[in-house]
């Protein structure tokens, strides 16, 4: 009789939760994973709480001695991040707990300037400006490789400014248009991107510091005889001076603005990049087959298909760019925030939020490979042009016929040749000029789908007069 000598499930414990992208490939390895850790979300807390100290030693409130322990114990990996996200239940926040075994660290070094941890601060105050931190350090990523994504576009459509291919709408074969525009049309969305997350880093992204309810009323009990306007001002001003961010006018404890503007641009972002990938996707269909992906050895295959090279940087940019919208609206939501300090909207921002900077710096990663590395095929763009027998230029020869007919029986001429020129595979150019009114005003360039681009060259070479600094460095 054979027995299972194998552990039972029940016998073998987990591994420890770890979400390193294994059910979202498209932020898997990029640089924003690390920015927006847990790790890295704790030591914006510590940064906020030592930054507090520097601004209060310099207005005198904190013993200078004393910030300047707590600024060199501020290291996340001098504490138990696990510990902390376990005893964050207790106070549904992590602040509470960071602040307890935060100041212990600084009392190892020294016992007196634990006293000043936190000094007459709120966990919203940390929490928030920690949440500023990451964003602002985020988006210099994002922004780095937003301005890669813009060079290798430009190059696109400077090379295919003039490459012919079809313009579609409705997924159906329109009027002519050159690549080169379209590019130039993506490389746009990417510069409205770029500048919406440059306001930001700029103008958006401020420190909180409001007490328990918003009135700074414990930052003023520690500074006893200051003039309170002047005191509130200075110590804000100070503290965003330290961490490289904005003084607000007022305290944004249940004032969303600043979080909701990072949602909104962080959701176009996504949207501006996702434009690029269904476009991709459209025209990388066999049938299409107009646009290639990169494809190094082993990337896009098939666990079914040998044949297949799937566009998979397209694919993961397409991902991120459908999550973000219900994301940014579940921040939107977290306006509704009562009273003066709030009870689960505050609470329910913190994930959405750390998963849309995570898709937006994955996407933006992933977008740079597929802008920098996209194969164009003109001859097949000239061919998928010719499917149609020459009714992509109907339009044309509708406003060369209207003169000569009239527009009803113009209109009615073409819709009966192309519905001909589509049943029988005939050009439109063989079928008209069987009409002897026709024959003089069908000159032969009528028909060159190339000399009817429109404004495209004009309209790219307008495009790509836009510029912004997009290196995404200070």
């Amino acid at each position: 009789m054979l027995t299972d000598t194998a552990p039972t499930a029940a016998a073998v414990p987990p591994p420890a939760p770890l979400d390193c992208g294994l059910l979202s490939p498209v932020w898997t390895d990029a640089p924003v994973v690390a920015a927006v850790s847990d790790h890295a979300w704790l030591q914006a807390m510590l940064d906020a709480e030592a930054a507090l100290s520097r601004a209060q030693a310099r207005l005198g409130t904190v013993p200078a001695t004393a910030a300047r322990v707590i600024t060199e114990s501020a290291r996340a990996d001098r504490l138990d991040l696990a510990s902390l996200a376990r005893q964050s239940r207790q106070s549904a926040n992590p602040v509470v707990a960071l602040v307890r075994e935060f100041a212990g660290l600084v009392a190892t070094r020294d016992p007196d300037a634990a006293a000043y941890v936190h000094r007459g601060s709120t966990s919203q105050d940390i929490l928030d400006t920690a949440t500023m931190l990451v964003a602002h350090r985020t988006l210099r990523l994002i922004r780095a490789d937003l301005g890669r994504v813009e060079v290798a576009l430009a190059a696109l459509a400077e090379e295919h400014r003039d490459t012919l291919m079809a313009g579609r709408t409705l997924a159906l074969h329109a009027v002519p248009t050159t690549f080169g525009c379209k590019a130039a049309g993506w490389r746009h969305l990417v510069l409205d991107a770029a500048e919406k997350l440059d306001r930001l880093s700029e103008e958006g992204l401020p420190v909180q510091l409001g007490g328990a309810a918003g009135t700074l009323a414990g930052y003023l009990e520690h500074a006893q005889g200051a003039e309170p306007a002047a005191y509130v001002q200075q110590l804000t001003e100070t503290f965003a001076a330290e961490l490289g961010l904005i003084a607000p006018l007022l305290p944004w404890h249940v004032l969303r603005t600043p979080v909701v503007d990072l949602a909104a641009a962080a959701a176009f972002t996504c949207g501006a990049l996702g434009k690029i990938a269904v476009d991709v996707l459209s025209l990388t269909r066999t049938e299409v087959s107009e646009v290639h992906e990169p494809a190094p050895t082993g990337r896009g295959t098939s666990s079914a298909m040998p044949h297949k090279r799937n566009p998979v940087l397209a694919t993961a940019i397409r991902s991120a760019a459908l999550q973000a919208p219900q994301l940014a609206a579940t921040v939107l939501g977290c306006m509704l925030t009562e009273d003066e300090r709030s009870a689960g909207a505050w609470h329910a921002e913190w994930e959405p939020l750390r998963a849309l900077l995570r898709l937006t710096g994955g996407a933006a990663h992933q977008a740079v490979e597929l802008a920098s590395q996209l194969t164009v095929d003109p001859q097949r763009m000239r061919a998928n042009v010719e499917l149609t027998g020459g009714q992509i230029v109907s339009e044309r020869i509708g406003a060369v016929l209207t003169p000569l007919l009239g527009k009803t029986l113009s209109r009615d001429l073409l819709n009966e040749a192309s519905a001909r020129s589509a049943r029988t595979g005939e050009t439109l150019s063989d079928i008209l000029r069987q009409d002897d009114r026709l024959s003089a005003a069908l000159a032969d360039d009528l028909f060159d789908p190339a000399a009817y681009t429109g404004a495209a060259r004009q309209l790219t070479d307008r495009a790509l007069s836009r510029t912004l600094p997009l290196s995404g460095e200070e």
